[in-house]
């Protein structure tokens, strides 16, 4: 038994009228509290053409941006290749990051027979650290509820990409 406080019964109440809700729950991570506060911060998913969009929006976003771009070379300065990124982005929608690492954490500790939980263990096995793998996660699951959202159509596992690569 879990305890809601009043605010989260009276979003789930009001939830129940919503059809896009139920279709987003249907998502890994993603309950109807959660689907209700997706759809109360961003309204209509037409407002992103791209998930790249709706990462930045949500908190997502990976920031590359440096000072130190030009280094010197043969025949003067040049632009740098080597890009350093600089973490998430700080303008952002903070409850709609929570509740995708929030989404994210849930798939990677418990539910553990998922196929996103398998992407996520290939991450950790490749070497990255737990937390960034994490944060791979949301994204992949922001992309899907997004895209779940402008079709209107339940989570189907199948339709993510493979991350392995077939030679």
């Amino acid at each position: 038994m879990t305890l809601r406080s009043g605010a989260e019964d009276r979003l789930l109440g009001a939830s129940k009228a919503h059809t896009i809700i139920q279709v987003l729950s249907t998502a890994p991570g993603i309950g109807p509290i959660r689907a209700a506060q997706i759809v109360a911060i961003v309204v209509t998913p037409h407002r992103f053409r791209t998930s790249r969009q709706f990462w930045a929006y949500c908190g997502l976003a990976v920031v590359t941006r440096s000072s130190s771009d030009w280094v010197p070379g043969p025949q003067g300065w040049v632009r740098s290749r080597v890009y350093q990124t600089r973490g998430l982005n700080r303008n952002r929608q903070p409850s709609l990051k929570a509740v995708f690492k929030g989404a994210a954490h849930l798939i990677a500790s418990r539910m553990k027979t998922h196929p996103l939980h398998a992407a996520f263990q290939r991450l950790i096995d490749g070497g990255m650290k737990p937390n960034l793998a994490e944060v791979t996660l949301a994204r992949r699951l922001a992309a899907a509820v997004l895209a779940m959202w402008k079709h209107e159509e339940v989570y189907d596992p199948a339709k993510h990409r493979s991350t392995i690569v077939s030679t």
